[in-house]
């Protein structure tokens, strides 16, 4: 089903790239022998290391979920790309509590980290090994000819931008190293303004790129294209003002990106607007159909995603953890049901449920994104009362293993799984994580039109009312269109898709007592406390600080 996998595996541990980051080298020179200057190498060759780029984003390490990390002194599974990416953006809101006293998080779900946080410091250092990888691959293939050669060194670009915004969005200012920096050279810190201003242009040429050589790209299963890059631009565009303090206005922009999305995928699926028909499909074991080069052309609803296959990519992050972290197994009679098995998976964690804030933006009799939760029927809570208490919060489950039928209806007389799909329940997951969604860049223009008139109302009302009435619930009028619904809308349909943090700063509800949730600030009131605006962004770890002194820690940490 998923031959990409195959390929990106072998050619993972088959570069033997080495790279494993540590306090001191954040400057991080990969060593690959493939790519010492001079070799005469295929595109082939260069096709196994841009896959170690690929997998930087789905795997902990070379070597398996149980194997050696790339990032040395901190757990492989908590450090994996996007369960690192998870932390720092759902368990510092109000979408989820994380109920284990692991290490270092339950201050990231209560909002009362400091410096030292070691998942701070590995998130930091998994977005700047991954940017060092990338860095690596440019260098070596940037001035080759070949058009295979050139569309990888687009593609590298790409995923290298992604990190550098998850640098901008979680951290501010940090250390900037490109493909033209000569190897060994020591990195400089660069403030948030000009980091957004570079990344801002490095996405304006790559798209222009894209567009001039590869107009009628198919982009190939797993990786990334056109659509992701600019799906990635309109997000960038859309927090401008946060990100330069006032001084850039993005929404122009942004709607401007989402448009040219758009166009490019209108005309199948949900209403001729490119979603895919069936919500719960695009989360579930088959997805790789929505995915970029998916077999269903007409609904490619996810822009970009980093795929999983149960035999070939194996992780304690990615979709492994959205799964497991929301899924139980009991029959207690007197309290919760829930069998795991339901979901595809047969190694429940129990250990990540809702708030009640976030409970509270849904209507359960009729909005399809949260019609697989464990609620009141199930033995589950909505109201929040003792902390580490998994029934004491609505069990979410956005994330399945299961396999899509043909009816298009979820059945759970059918053995747990959507339509006349077969039910099962494995160890290890198939479903892709999608990072960018064609929901959101429609989303992301009806709130450019909401925050700063961009585009026009005719628009920002129909491509928000697609997103609804894909969801089951009633469509918004003019006068629905409001900073907070678009605010709450954003919430119900890319819940755990990586936003919420930032889209809080944006609407200044995170910090501060704006808004106001379970455990916000603190362990000890599931009423809440606010914290101190400061902390809308992350420290810089002082692990970093350590290694290179001449760098600047973030005001007030």
């Amino acid at each position: 089903m998923k031959s990409y996998i195959k390929i990106l595996t072998a050619g993972l541990f088959g570069a033997a790239m080495t790279l494993t980051s540590c306090v001191g080298d954040l400057d991080l020179t990969p060593n690959d022998p493939n790519l010492v200057p001079g070799n005469t190498l295929t595109p082939a060759d260069y096709q196994n290391v841009l896959n170690k780029c690929y997998g930087g984003m789905a795997y902990s390490g070379q070597y398996g979920p149980n194997g050696a990390c790339d990032i040395s002194g901190i757990d492989g599974g908590t450090s994996q790309y996007t369960r690192a990416l998870f932390m720092m953006n759902e368990f510092t809101t109000d979408e989820c509590i994380w109920i284990w006293p692991d290490l270092g998080v339950v201050d990231l779900v209560t909002n009362t980290w400091g410096k030292d946080n070691a998942n701070i410091f590995g998130t930091y250092s998994r977005l700047y090994s991954h940017i060092a990888v990338c860095n690596d691959f440019i260098q070596q293939a940037r001035d080759n000819e070949n058009p295979e050669l050139r569309k990888m060194v687009l593609e590298a670009r790409t995923l290298r931008a992604m990190s550098y915004y998850w640098v901008i969005d979680i951290f501010g200012q940090g250390s900037f190293t490109l493909d033209t920096d000569e190897i060994g050279s020591s990195p400089v810190q660069k403030d948030r303004k000009f980091l957004y201003n570079w990344l801002d242009g490095e996405l304006d040429e790559i798209e222009a790129l894209y567009k001039a050589e590869f107009p009628n790209d198919q982009v190939q299963y797993g990786h990334v294209g056109l659509d992701g890059a600019q799906a990635l631009h309109a997000r960038l565009c859309l927090n401008a003002q946060v990100y330069t303090t006032n001084q850039v206005n993005g929404y122009d922009k942004c709607a401007s990106l989402c448009d040219e999305v758009i166009a490019r995928h209108k005309g199948g699926g949900f209403n001729g607007s490119g979603l895919a028909n069936q919500y719960l499909y695009l989360f579930c074991a088959s997805n790789d159909a929505y995915m970029p080069g998916g077999s269903n052309k007409a609904e490619n609803e996810i822009l970009w995603g980093i795929p999983y296959d149960a035999a070939y990519t194996q992780a304690y992050g990615g979709t492994q953890f959205l799964i497991a972290a929301a899924t139980t197994n009991s029959s207690d009679p007197n309290g919760v049901y829930m069998s795991s098995s339901d979901y595809g998976i047969n190694n429940p964690w129990a250990c990540m449920h809702a708030t009640q804030q976030f409970s509270d933006k849904f209507n359960p009799s009729e909005d399809i994104r949260c019609s697989m939760w464990g609620m009141e029927s199930n033995g589950f809570k909505k109201a929040n009362g003792k902390f580490s208490e998994f029934s004491e919060g609505y069990a979410v489950i956005k994330f399945t293993n299961l396999i899509a039928g043909t009816d298009g209806a979820w059945s759970e007389e059918n053995g747990g799984s959507y339509g006349d799909g077969p039910a099962r329940a494995e160890t290890w997951v198939d479903t892709d994580l999608p990072l960018l969604r064609l929901a959101d860049v429609y989303l992301m223009y009806a709130e450019s039109f909401i925050m700063n008139g961009s585009g026009t109302q005719d628009k920002a009302l129909e491509y928000a009312n697609y997103v609804r009435e894909r969801a089951g619930v009633t469509p918004w009028e003019a006068a629905d269109l409001t900073a907070n619904n678009i605010l709450d809308e954003r919430c119900r349909e890319l819940y755990w898709e990586l936003t919420r943090r930032s889209d809080l700063v944006r609407h200044k509800k995170f910090s501060g007592s704006n808004y106001m949730w379970a455990f916000k600030g603190t362990q000890m009131s599931v009423d809440g406390q606010a914290f101190r605006s400061y902390m809308d962004i992350m420290p810089i770890p002082t692990n970093i600080l350590s290694a290179q002194p001449d760098f600047n820690q973030n005001p007030n940490y």
